[in-house]
C-alpha cells in the first residue's frame, strides 16, 4: 500500500471538512482505480441556444444586483 501525504483542513471549530494531497499522489490513486481521466463528459449545449430571451443586459442586471448589496 502506498503512503499517501495527506493535509487535513478545519473549519474555524477544528471540525475537518477535507483533505488535501499531493497531485501525484492523485494520479497514482486514479491508476490504481483504472479512472480515465480522459474520459470526460461532454454535453452539446447547442439545442438550448436561444431558448431563454433576456429581458436585460447581462452585465447591467449583475450590476443592479451587486448595487442592492452596498
Amino acid at each position: 500500500m502506498q503512503n499517501i501525504r495527506k493535509k487535513i483542513l478545519t473549519d474555524n471549530a477544528k471540525r475537518p471538512v477535507a483533505v488535501q494531497i499531493d497531485y501525484s499522489d492523485w494520479l497514482e490513486i486514479e491508476r490504481k482505480l483504472n479512472l480515465d481521466v480522459e474520459q470526460t463528459k461532454t454535453t452539446d449545449l447547442s439545442p438550448f441556444n436561444g431558448v431563454i430571451s433576456l429581458l436585460e443586459e447581462p452585465l447591467r442586471y449583475q450590476a443592479r444586483g451587486r448595487d442592492e448589496w452596498s
